[in-house]
């Protein structure tokens, strides 16, 4: 896909996404034997549900088919969340991993594991888990400082709420 298609298709679908409360995260057109794929990717601070997803697709879908952005050849038209293990890359989506466990590439300390626990405008402060019966240690880190970042999934997490009735 071009980057003038691409670029089309974000300044078509862009506003109706937006309209309906949602982010629009990432558009891309791949080719599946013969068809292409339209695979639209929407998100919002609240989480985007299946209803949400479902009306979204409905008004893209009909944007689509009375313009000509994808062209006469047949596509599917795919729109769904970036997943639980989301890279983590504008201002937005560290916001929305707030509370988070989140594997960080620092463009000089190499790789960290740390817990988000809040993020403003230059950074975020970090909850960095102890080792060996250590202590949990807190850090800042400003924004220029990482090179990556990608939300980590954890099936063992104890809410804060559980942690507090084990202590009680």
């Amino acid at each position: 896909m071009s980057t003038t298609q691409s670029e089309r298709l974000r300044e078509l679908l862009e506003p109706l996404v937006t309209s309906q409360g949602l982010d629009l995260e990432e558009i891309a057109v791949d080719s599946v034997g013969r068809k292409r794929v339209l695979r639209v990717v929407v998100d919002s601070d609240s989480g985007a549900d299946l209803d949400a997803i479902a009306d979204v697709s409905r008004a893209l879908s009909a944007k689509l088919d009375e313009t000509d952005a994808m062209g006469d050849t047949a596509y599917d038209l795919e729109v769904g969340t970036p997943g639980a293990e989301r890279p983590l890359s504008e201002h937005r989506h560290f916001v929305r991993a707030a509370g988070r466990l989140v594997k960080f590439q620092l463009t000089e300390d190499g790789e960290l594991v740390a817990r988000i626990l809040t993020v403003d405008e230059e950074g975020l402060d970090v909850e960095v888990p102890g080792v060996k019966g250590r202590k949990a240690t807190t850090r800042r880190i400003a924004f220029p400082e990482i090179a990556k970042a990608r939300v980590q999934v954890e099936f063992n997490r104890k809410d804060k709420k559980d942690k507090e009735e084990e202590e009680a």
